[in-house]
């Protein structure tokens, strides 16, 4: 997924994009989904079945 498509998902979910680099917008859609935001973060085991980004991530 590209970052213009990202950032259009977060315009619809009411976050304000601005500079932020893909995988900060990742985890602020995250935020806003419920979700731990950990996009990226390192972490290698997750729980989080229903994330979109997953399968970008592990």
């Amino acid at each position: 997924m590209t970052v213009k498509e990202i950032k259009m998902i977060a315009k619809k979910m009411g976050i304000q994009a601005g500079k932020m680099k893909k995988a900060e917008l990742i985890r602020s859609i995250q935020t806003t989904e419920g979700n731990t935001p950990c996009f990226q973060t390192g972490v290698t085991s997750c729980n989080q079945e229903n994330c979109c980004w997953r399968s970008d991530c592990i």
